[in-house]
């Protein structure tokens, strides 16, 4: 079952200025989990103590003409820390960042093959790219 879904989930709700009002405690602590990426001990944790407080259910489903699979029945966001769980048990802390683009800090999942992920999107990535080349030309490099 791969709940790399669920963890991309967790990211747009991290990401939500303004999600519906039963989600915000959710939020800020899924954000809090992203804040705490650098730190293995602490992001464990804090999503320890997430799963414990978001139990996941799981359910048996034949949508779709796919055949019986599981889904997490997610009224709760449990799926979401169940998603980010995942990754991090099977990829590492080190893939969940917060984009380096000065003006951004939106959260993402990083799952090139390399690890180098460092922006949340293209236009942040070609926005620091933009600004380093024009930094280059004002110190005459």
């Amino acid at each position: 079952m791969d709940l790399t879904s669920y963890a991309e989930w967790a990211v747009r709700l991290v990401n939500d200025p303004a999600p519906p009002p039963e989600l915000v405690r959710l939020r800020d602590e899924l954000a809090a989990v992203f804040d705490a990426a650098a730190d293995a001990e602490e992001l464990a944790a804090l999503l320890n103590a997430l799963l414990v407080r978001y139990p996941v259910r799981p359910q048996l489903t034949d949508h779709d003409g796919r055949g019986w699979h599981l889904h997490l029945a997610d009224h709760s966001g449990a799926a979401a820390v169940m998603g980010l769980a995942a990754v991090v048990a099977t990829l590492g802390a080190d893939r969940l960042g917060r984009c380096l683009e000065p003006r951004c800090s939106r959260a993402f999942l990083d799952t090139s093959s390399n690890r180098s992920r460092r922006y949340c999107s293209a236009r942040c990535a070609s926005r620091a790219n933009v600004a380093a080349y024009r930094a280059r030309r004002r110190s005459g490099q």
